[in-house]
């Protein structure tokens, strides 16, 4: 019975480290994400801002050699 019991809490700790190490990962690739959702959000309004403007119809553009 008490091998039982020692081979249980044998068990519990390995689970608790893997759920301590599975939290960590976690926690870094939601850092990641947060990161790269500010980048895309940066980049989304750098190319807006840098967009040019809606070009004018060829019909009003006079011809180079006018």
């Amino acid at each position: 019975m008490e091998s039982r019991i020692i081979e249980l809490e044998i068990k519990i700790s390995y689970t608790e480290d893997m759920v301590d190490e599975l939290n960590r990962s976690i926690f870094r690739q939601q850092q990641q994400i947060d990161f790269l959702a500010r980048e895309l959000n940066t980049l989304r309004q750098q190319v807006q801002s840098a967009a040019a403007p809606p070009a004018a119809s060829l019909l009003d553009e006079l011809p180079p050699h006018y």
